[in-house]
């Protein structure tokens, strides 16, 4: 096999021979390449995020005079996740029909088209209604996630898919504190939602210019449309998009809605709870690739087992603090949840292709049959695993929603949160690490060929 240059020829950049198990080719060209193409995916994704969670953001400086009552704000937040979502499907497809790289150019570029609008109709007197809609166009942004993590999985070898996808995707997150932080600063200074709006258009331009010059397109991510729908007809592309429903849900649910929680249920101004909304989705972000890495060295199911333990005993500490009415603890408790939310994203991701990995083992499957069997079916699994994942920052902006209509607080909803993470830590045990008899016509030359094990993934 010739290695393809670490620069891939113009026009259009595709490398047509891409083997990223075969050791030799990976250090000698391969992980530059992947490397380079990681690092403006991130950059993308970053600015797709920050996009998507725009909302999270204006409504904290929609004031009295714009005439929106919290629930509106909730719904309106909801509505983005959902778009947000729903295009992470066609966004992964996009990946084999269009490459990963002209793909980018074209995502990012997309990203202009909420920010203008939000620009244009961002005072009061505009109607809830035209809020809404150009609030559902932020939800691209979320889409970008799903095409970038489908074309890097492409790109790595599998021992190193966990870090890999978890540093896009944890680069990409952080794009969620990054513009609450830039939000800070601009109502820090007196500024508007418009001087926000306004720093994000050449950032923009940037991220799809610096695509066209520098990411590549692979030949081998061909359009399938067999494997979304062998994905599809597969229980495990399910069962893990209802466990990332309980990470990465988490995560952008928590990150649209932890301003407004301290604003409607603590009385925080718009300041203060910019002072503080931050600080939770950033450590989510950087905690992510570390997930990710410990899943490559203990296996993904372990870490994400321990992971939910650990999240629904920080719900019940949230479930005290909101009840004792102490700012402090909620915060840090608050805080400390995002942070589980991101090591689990990292640990639940690097699950899909080993899982996928194990089954082609199991078929008989070896070397690159093998690896190329696993890259197709989690390639495609993602795409319905992200969006499925994020409908859990649906839910849960709706559970806040309806919790403060009848109550008040948002403590009906942790309740709510607190069981379904009990439910995911019985599913992560019952699936992919309970321990089964082996089945009794194994020989003793076969039953690694005949057993999966998950525990690993």
């Amino acid at each position: 096999m010739t290695a393809p240059s670490p620069r891939s020829p113009a026009p259009g950049r595709w490398i047509t021979e891409w083997d990223p198990e075969d050791e030799a080719f990976w250090k000698e060209t391969g992980e530059r390449v992947a490397r380079r193409n990681l690092l403006f995916s991130v950059l993308s994704e970053h600015i797709g995020f920050s996009i998507w969670t725009l909302w999270s953001v204006l409504v904290l400086f929609m004031g009295p005079e714009y005439g929106l009552t919290p629930a509106d704000k909730f719904l309106l937040t909801s509505m983005v996740t959902l778009v947000g979502a729903v295009v992470r499907v066609p966004y992964t497809f996009a990946v084999a029909i269009f490459g990963g790289r002209n793909w980018t150019i074209v995502s990012a570029g997309l990203l202009l088209v909420p920010t203008v609008a939000a620009f244009a109709v961002m005072e009061p007197g505009t109607r809830f209604s035209t809020f809404l809609w150009v609030g559902l166009l932020a939800g691209i942004g979320g889409g970008n996630f799903a095409s970038s993590m489908t074309n890097i999985n492409a790109f790595f070898p599998l021992r190193e898919k966990g870090w890999a996808l978890g540093l896009n995707a944890g680069g990409g997150n952080i794009g969620v504190p990054v513009i609450q932080l830039i939000a800070l600063a601009v109502i820090g200074a007196g500024g508007g939602p418009r001087v926000l709006l306004g720093v994000y258009i050449p950032l923009i331009l940037l991220a799809a210019t610096l695509a066209a010059l520098r990411m590549d397109n692979l030949a081998s991510v061909k359009n399938d449309t067999g494997a979304a729908r062998d994905a599809a007809r597969d229980a495990h592309t399910w069962i893990m998009a209802f466990l990332y429903i309980g990470t990465f849900g988490s995560f952008i649910g928590y990150a649209f809605a932890f301003g407004q929680v301290l604003q409607v249920q603590f009385g925080r101004t718009p300041l203060q709870a910019a002072y503080l909304t931050f600080i939770g989705p950033l450590l989510g972000s950087l905690i992510r690739p570390v997930g990710g890495r410990l899943a490559d060295r203990f296996g993904g199911a372990r870490i994400t087992l321990v992971n939910y333990l650990g999240m629904a005993a920080a719900t019940a500490a949230l479930i005290g603090a909101g009840l004792a009415k102490s700012l402090p603890l909620f915060v840090a408790v608050f805080v400390v949840l995002f942070a589980l939310s991101g090591l689990g994203n990292g640990s639940t991701y690097k699950m899909i292709p080993g899982i996928f990995q194990e089954k082609a083992r199991a078929k008989g499957l070896t070397g690159e049959e093998a690896a190329a069997w696993g890259r197709r079916l989690s390639g495609a699994s993602m795409g319905l695993i992200g969006a499925v994942g994020a409908l859990g920052g649906v839910g849960i902006n709706l559970a806040f929603r309806q919790s403060f209509l009848s109550s008040g607080t948002g403590t009906g909803a942790f309740v709510g949160f607190l069981a379904f993470y009990a439910v995911c830590t019985a599913v992560t045990w019952a699936v992919y690490l309970r321990r089964t008899p082996a089945p009794a016509e194994a020989t003793a030359t076969t039953p690694a060929q005949q057993r999966l094990n998950y525990a690993e993934v």
